[in-house]
């Protein structure tokens, strides 16, 4: 790898890590986990760095190495349960919903994935079946699935 390379990839990490480790959290409900799923996700982007410098957005990337991951550990390693431990987040959330949270933690990966795509990073349909390499349908379906799920675990107290 050459020096421009390597530098152009800290310079992506150091701007993004933020974004990623909290994307990973999304996807996990750990931030342990998120920090592995970053780390494994930003090692596979450095070895494909040069084909992703003609792009222009290789966070697209990084996030479906990410998505895919998950899901590759989620089936390995069986379906994840609810503990009574809450996480250390480091720093007071103040949007923090732990209702809403522990029902995050009961979606299926891909429906986590599209909720979390959606509604923490705020991505279109079109730009979440991009990144998960699925149609628009299945981001609309998935969805539509996880709200339903949501609307009946979460309390409706607001």
């Amino acid at each position: 790898m050459h020096d421009e390379d390597r530098e152009a990839f800290d310079a992506f990490v150091r701007a993004r890590l933020p974004d990623l480790l909290r994307f990973g959290r999304a996807l996990t409900g750990s931030p342990e986990a998120a920090a592995d799923l970053v780390q494994d996700a930003l090692e596979r982007t450095l070895l494909a760095w040069s084909r992703l410098q003609s792009r222009e957005e290789p966070e697209g990337y990084v996030r479906r190495v990410m998505v895919n991951r998950n899901i590759s550990i989620w089936r390995k390693f069986g379906r994840e349960y609810v503990t009574a431990e809450v996480f250390d987040s480091g720093a007071e959330d103040t949007h923090f919903d732990g209702d809403l949270w522990r029902a995050l933690q009961q979606l299926p990966p891909k429906q986590r994935a599209v909720i979390a795509l959606r509604y923490y990073e705020d991505l279109s349909e079109a730009d979440i079946a991009r990144t998960l390499g699925c149609s628009v349908g299945t981001v609309k379906s998935q969805a539509s699935k996880a709200l339903a799920k949501l609307r009946d675990v979460v309390p409706d107290e607001r």
